[in-house]
């Protein structure tokens, strides 16, 4: 049996944990998986429960972290490479950028046959200074040099990488979309809606807005803020806006809305503001059936797991329209994508006032998600690029020895 060693930055809520716990728990019996991963920061809310739920028992390198940190990092290279030695993997697939750098450059010193990365988004715009962004770049053209196979999350990024940033050669990637386990938000949606309306003290007339993801500068919540503020002086519908996450911004967007004349409460036990930050919400299928908006305002996104989930929950979205997102939402058909900052108040304001279009919209969603984003399909895409890969390294090494 084939050993894969999959190793990803961290267990935070995100679509590289899903990604991860899926692969490892279903590619048996077919492969034999070990699934590595480093630790959250403090203000990352863990996803260990999500590989808990499905029996999937990590390592955890503590060393391993999101923040570049040489004398850390040191040491989870080593790591690395004593796990890889132990266990002698015919593959390593690295998930995101650091296990990306640590996990494919121990992998290559160790030879091991098969080198996959996979790219959950990209850091090459919005996140550095233009000097650390070619500083990224240059790596990522190293690694994928020593990489057997790059997978992108669709073709818009898969365009990115090989056409904009130039990662690599085009036919050096495979698309392979995310994929879940996406019952639960199809499962007693109208008890769930009924839950999560009641916390918070909405009516059957309150437009529940929401934006699901960690409050840093990426996700661009000043934009939503901005929105909430503009709809709010341009529609006489009562609207009611809840940011679902947590992080280093907290504090700062906080102030936003002050700053914009709307009251704030971080408490459940007010409920009367106009924004409420929820922090984690771990059953977030609960927290999606009680809104009838989900927002996005990122700068730079690969897939976002927020719009898969809203869309198979048959919720409208609106987000702006930047990295693989066209790949997730059909425009006009799931949801509203806009270009620009104005145009995305302008839309709020749209889907507030017209409930008909935010309904038919929302209608749309699930057969959209459930064809596309289903764990069944990544399972079976990864399955059938690992045997080749494998049966193309087999080839090579018949012909080298003939």
């Amino acid at each position: 049996m084939p050993r894969v060693l999959r190793i990803v930055n961290r267990f935070n809520i995100g679509g590289p944990t899903y990604n991860a716990a899926y692969l490892t728990k279903h590619l048996s019996p077919d492969y034999k998986t070990l699934l590595i991963g480093g630790e959250i920061e403090k203000n990352e809310s863990s996803s260990i429960y999500i590989l808990r739920d499905l029996g999937v028992k990590p390592i955890i390198i503590p060393e391993m972290q999101r923040s570049m940190q040489y004398n850390g990092d040191l040491v989870a290279y080593y790591k690395l490479k004593e796990i890889i030695k132990r266990f002698k993997p015919d593959i390593v697939h690295t998930h995101a950028s650091k296990s990306g750098a640590l996990g494919r450059w121990a992998a290559y010193k160790c030879g091991v046959p098969v080198v996959l990365h996979t790219f959950h988004g990209h850091v090459f715009h919005s996140y550095f200074n233009r000097l650390k962004t070619e500083l990224v770049k240059q790596t990522e053209r190293r690694m994928a040099n020593i990489s057997t196979r790059i997978i992108a999350l669709s073709e818009m990024q898969k365009y990115e990488l090989s056409e904009i940033h130039h990662i690599c050669y085009p036919d050096k990637i495979s698309v392979i979309p995310l994929g879940f386990d996406l019952s639960r938000f199809r499962e007693n949606t109208e008890e769930k809606r009924a839950r999560f309306r009641k916390e918070y003290s909405l009516t059957n007339n309150d437009i529940a807005i929401g934006i699901i993801g960690r409050l840093s500068p990426i996700k661009n919540h000043d934009l939503f803020i901005s929105a909430i503020r503009h709809s709010r002086q341009n529609t006489t519908r009562s609207i009611r806006a809840f940011i679902i996450g947590d992080g280093e911004r907290h504090d700062e967007l906080v102030r936003k809305c002050l700053e914009e004349g709307l009251t704030v409460s971080t408490k459940a036990d007010n409920n009367t503001a106009d924004v409420i930050f929820t922090s984690w919400i771990k059953d977030v299928d609960i927290a999606i059936a009680g809104l009838d908006l989900v927002c996005l305002t990122s700068l730079n996104e690969g897939t976002p797991v927020s719009l898969i989930e809203a869309q198979a929950s048959s919720r409208c979205v609106l987000s702006m329209q930047v990295g693989g997102i066209e790949n997730v939402v059909k425009n006009h058909y799931t949801g509203m994508l806009t270009s620009s900052s104005e145009q995305f108040q302008a839309v709020m304001v749209q889907l507030i006032n017209d409930s008909v279009l935010r309904s038919r919209l929302a209608l749309n969603g699930w057969e959209h998600v459930r064809e596309n984003f289903h764990y069944t399909r990544l399972v079976n895409d990864t399955k059938r690029l690992y045997d080749e890969l494998l049966e193309k390294k087999k080839e090579y090494h018949v012909q080298y020895q003939t």
